[in-house]
């Protein structure tokens, strides 16, 4: 897929904006926020004020890594019918049985006491996390399958926006109500931000460009139906250069975005500051981020505009390093956080969409997720096991210029993959074909 040789002008580039295929991405975004909001920074917040110490924080990390073990469970989404509820279609059914199952782990992680029993509230994060990780599999396919492939960047702006708010909103939300009426309370209220995808599905149905393949019987064709969407994608040209990049481009903002709740105890911020600057502050930035990085996309296409973010996101991480110098400085969390959710919103809706690109419309839940779970978990493994210590032994100044230089090899390699071609090379059919062919 090359990029586009005509380019729209600046209306045409903003009206996918305004069409229900995006709208519809925007809803499932809201509910494919809030899980992560709640073993993200928002766990952390509610440890560091139970006196938690820091390197059993950067431990719950770990909890992340369920994320990235859903390609092995993503083909059931694909090929296992739900009873009772497939009436409504493969993925209106997942995305409502799904649903449930976030809110009930949810509140499940709300009535644990990690001052009282830390293991039951690592047992807790996890269950949070393998019910996000499948509200996710499902959001993220009934997202590529509805959009069209010239909705891919808008769309995925859209979704962006959505993961914002419900993240964003989810943490805002947990943070007020926990300074009020404590954290039961807060991680309950967060529990219904669930609805917006499970409503969203029921109100539009399937997606128009879903191909079912649901046609499982023995053996034979239960081990084609996990092995058939790797098989597909790993044959295609260049498709293992691909995966390298996908699990090192983004090892560097991995490892800083879920340490940055660390700095702020540890410089001192109160709940209310870190709602206004990095909450507040950060969701506009982000939001700015999100519509430029779907209109950069459709004027400028999709390789120049995921190399852009991948320098965005690198430089970003230096911001913290100079607040880690400056210390206790509103100015510096609101300018450190703004740089960073607008390069994180930028790059969020360009690569995304990449990566949508990259599926098969036969495979679709599987192959997203196998390229989802690999972006991040490199990232992750490292914060969950290095994090803390490196921050102990050398600071956080040391620890977040690190970061910035862990980002250069995914920006080199991609580089390279444009110039050799690959990159066009291994898109799949979710980036060239369209409903009806």
């Amino acid at each position: 897929m090359e990029d586009q040789t005509t380019k729209p002008g600046l209306w045409g580039a903003v009206r996918p904006y305004r069409e229900k295929e995006s709208l519809a991405a925007l809803f499932v975004g809201i509910s494919s926020g809030f899980p992560y909001a709640m073993i993200g920074a928002t766990l952390t917040t509610r440890l560091a004020q139970d006196a938690i110490d820091t390197v059993t924080i950067a431990a719950f990390t770990l909890a992340f890594l369920v994320y990235n073990l859903k390609v092995f469970w993503a083909w059931i989404v694909d090929g296992v019918r739900v009873p009772v509820l497939s009436r409504l279609g493969q993925r209106v059914s997942w995305m409502l049985l799904s649903g449930v199952l976030v809110m009930a782990a949810v509140a499940n992680l709300a009535l644990v006491d990690p001052a009282q029993d830390i293991t039951a509230t690592i047992v807790a994060a996890i269950l949070v996390g393998v019910a996000g990780a499948t509200f996710d599999i499902v959001i993220d396919a009934y997202r590529i399958e509805t959009l069209k492939p010239y909705q891919l960047g808008t769309g995925s702006g859209m979704s962006q926006y959505g993961w914002r708010i419900g993240s964003a909103g989810a943490g805002a939300i947990a943070l007020l109500v926990a300074a009020r009426y404590g954290w039961t309370a807060a991680y309950i209220s967060c529990a219904f931000l669930a609805l917006p995808a499970m409503l969203t599905a029921v109100i539009l149905g399937e997606p128009v460009r879903r191909k079912v393949t649901i046609a499982k019987k023995g053996v034979g064709e239960v081990w084609q139906s996990i092995a058939g969407p790797f098989g597909e994608f790993f044959r295609r040209n260049g498709a293992w250069m691909v995966l390298v990049f996908i699990l090192v481009h983004k090892i560097g903002d991995t490892l800083a975005n879920l340490t940055f709740r660390l700095l702020f105890d540890a410089l001192g911020f109160t709940n209310d500051e870190i709602a206004i600057y990095d909450v507040g502050v950060g969701f506009w930035a982000y939001l700015i981020g999100i519509f430029l990085g779907g209109v950069i996309y459709t004027r400028l296409g999709l390789k120049r505009s995921v190399l852009i973010a991948l320098i965005l996101m690198a430089i970003s991480n230096l911001g913290f390093a100079a607040l880690a110098a400056a210390g206790h400085s509103n100015i510096g969390l609101a300018s450190a956080i703004g740089f960073e959710n607008f390069a994180s919103g930028y790059g969020g809706v360009v690569v995304v969409a990449y990566f949508s690109a990259l599926c098969d419309l036969r495979f679709t839940a599987a192959q997203y997720a196998l390229i989802s779970a690999a972006a991040s978990i490199v990232g992750r493994l490292l914060t969950g096991t290095t994090a803390g210590g490196l921050i102990e032994a050398f600071g956080y100044v040391s620890f977040y210029a690190l970061t910035t230089i862990l980002a250069a090899p995914g920006i080199a390699l991609f580089w390279w993959m444009m110039r050799t071609g690959l990159v066009d090379e291994a898109i799949g059919t979710a980036g060239t074909e369209r409903a009806g062919e």
